[in-house]
């Protein structure tokens, strides 16, 4: 079986299920990035942090390029994906999952593609870059469990860092836009033009801009990602025990 990749960002920079840990650092032609290697349920398990360990790095300076590119050096094939939110649709609440389905674009200033016209002009279809089959395991993973999950989500990305305006948050949810955050996008698009399979869950941990008249402070924040995350790596859990079963 092909390892499994691991991407996650805010609040989440160990996990405590892999076993035996190594760090892993690899240079790619778009830069270096680093993994932690270990085996979860048996399976062996790439887990990255966007933002690195310390959470110095920027969400728009991020090498999305070589975190990808690492992943398929090291033979992965299904990511699974997490993602710390502002929620936009009402219905989700603080604390809340919700398993992605689709995206807005709405960052200026990235490198967004590895097809620089150096293999011709290459267009990659993005209908299903959330792939299907892992959004459905992730979805039975999450009921073998017990944690309530909400589907349909369509993901905005801003660049960062500064949070998104009111107007912003109201033109995203006119579109459609039911989560808001700062790097699900071009990671889930390069991971689609390298052929992986690619599914996210998000964690809303605040009210988007202009949602809500309470200001929500950062340990309340820190407080949502402790509780939540547990179910998180849960979820995760049973998903890879499911993926070790296919």
């Amino acid at each position: 079986m092909k390892p499994i990749g691991i991407i996650a960002g805010t609040g989440f920079y160990s996990i405590d299920h892999l076993e035996n840990p190594e760090e892993k650092v690899v240079s790619t032609e778009f830069g270096k990035a680093k993994a932690f290697y270990g085996t979860w349920n048996n399976r062996e398990v790439y887990f990255l942090t966007r933002h690195g360990a310390d959470h110095s790095l920027p969400p728009h300076k991020v090498n999305y390029r070589a975190n990808i590119q690492a992943l398929v050096d090291f033979g992965v094939q299904d990511v699974l994906a997490v993602n710390v939110v502002g929620g936009v649709d009402p219905k989700i609440p603080m604390g809340g999952l919700q398993i992605l389905e689709d995206f807005l674009d709405f960052t200026k200033n990235r490198v967004s593609t590895f097809y620089d016209g150096q293999d011709g002009v290459i267009h990659t279809e993005v209908t299903n870059a959330y792939n299907k089959d892992l959004r459905e395991l992730i979805k039975q993973a999450a009921k073998n469990v017990n944690i309530e999950v909400f589907t349909g989500g369509v993901y905005a990305c801003f660049d960062g860092p500064r949070f998104e305006s009111a107007a912003e948050i109201k033109m995203t949810s006119i579109l459609g836009g039911t989560v808001v955050g700062m790097t699900g996008v071009p990671e889930v698009t390069l991971a689609c033009e390298k052929g992986l399979r690619y599914a996210a869950l998000s964690l809303v941990v605040n009210p988007a801009a202009g949602l809500s008249e309470a200001v929500i402070t950062i340990d309340e924040i820190n407080s949502i990602i402790k509780e939540s995350g547990a179910k998180v790596i849960k979820i995760l859990d049973e998903t890879i025990k499911l993926l070790g079963s296919k």
